[in-house]
Formats: structure tokens, C-alpha cells, sequence
């Protein structure tokens, strides 16, 4: 079938970020993101290879997207201070973007798998590990400081998003307390 005139790549992106966000990873599907465009189904296969192929574009952009809001937190300051913003970019991006945040919370190829996606995924890493070395702290340490890192913020994150706290305290505080806690504990590591 031929293309609808006018509809490409960027479009169909474009699309599957909208309805990701908008009705969450699962309601990613090829008729969703056909109907947002207007054109058949299977249209879309000259673009991508279906679900995985919609769900493949979106983690690469949701990857440059989270790597952006990151490096735009931290622009003009390091070390402690860039971690600290970036835990509040973090979060904050998971709730203006929850089908793109979603999307890069999934199995991480590798870069014989897939190079753009490894690559597109890495960019985030390779911020927060440039802070880590602003603190001095060993290259050979910063993955798994890393991963720390990450496991704590999206824990915050995905149980604020669930509702999971109850409690009547404030919820900003209790993230600038996690977020003192981790950069503290990596200031003295």
C-alpha cells in the first residue's frame, strides 16, 4: 500500500509519544497510533516493524528526551549540585512523559543488538556519571553507583505514580529528603 502523502517517520513518532503519554505504554498499538494519523494499519509498516518497531522509536526518543531535561537541569553547575538537580529533572520528566518514562524502563539491548537504542540509553549514564567524577569518585565505581541511583529515583517515582503514599506528609519532602540522603551518601562515599 502506498503512503498517505505528507505522513512520515517524524509523524509517526510524533503519534506514538502522544498516545504513549497520553494512554500509557500498553495503549501503544499500531491501530492507535494508524487512527491518530489517520491512515490504515498497515500504512504504517513502511515506517516501522510494528508494535516493538512503535515501541523501539519511542524509548530512543524517550531516551534523548530524559538525557535534554537532565542536561538542561545541570547547565552551569556539577558535582552535588548536578545531582541534585538531576533527581528533580528525573522526576519530574516521569510525569510530564509517563508513556516515554515507561518506555526506556525496559530491557536495555545491547549495542550489538541495537547500537541507537544502546547509544540513546546511555546518554543519561554518562551524564550523572560525569558528576560522579565531580566528586572524585573512581570511574571503575560509577555504574554501579549508578544503578543506586536510578533504582531509588524510579522507586520514589513509580510508587508516587501508583499512590503509594498514604501518609498525610508532604511528598516534595519526603523526594528532597531522598534526594539529600543519596547525594549526601555519595559526597562521602
Amino acid at each position: 500500500m502506498a503512503r498517505k502523502a505528507g505522513i512520515g517517520l517524524d509523524d509517526v513518532r510524533a503519534a506514538a509519544v502522544d498516545i504513549a503519554d497520553r494512554d500509557g505504554h500498553d495503549g501503544l498499538t499500531v491501530a492507535a497510533v494508524a487512527r491518530e494519523l489517520g491512515i490504515r494499519s498497515p500504512s504504517l509498516y513502511a515506517h516501522v516493524d510494528g508494535v516493538s518497531g512503535l515501541r523501539r522509536l519511542v524509548a530512543v526518543e524517550g531516551a534523548h528526551r530524559i538525557a535534554a531535561a537532565l542536561s538542561d537541569s545541570a547547565l552551569g553547575i556539577s558535582g552535588e549540585q548536578a545531582l541534585r538537580s538531576f533527581a528533580h529533572a528525573y522526576r519530574a520528566f516521569a510525569h510530564l512523559h509517563p508513556g516515554l518514562y515507561d518506555a526506556i524502563q525496559a530491557d536495555a539491548p545491547s549495542p550489538d543488538e541495537d547500537p541507537a537504542l544502546a547509544a540513546a540509553l546511555a546518554e543519561p549514564v554518562h551524564l550523572v556519571a560525569a558528576a560522579l567524577s565531580d566528586l572524585d569518585l573512581p570511574p571503575e565505581r560509577h555504574i554501579h553507583l549508578i544503578r543506586g541511583i536510578r533504582c531509588a529515583l524510579h522507586g520514589f517515582v513509580d510508587l508516587e505514580r501508583r499512590g503509594g503514599f498514604g501518609l498525610p506528609e508532604d511528598i516534595d519532602t519526603s523526594f528532597v529528603a531522598l534526594t539529600d540522603l543519596l547525594v549526601g551518601g555519595l559526597a562521602h562515599a
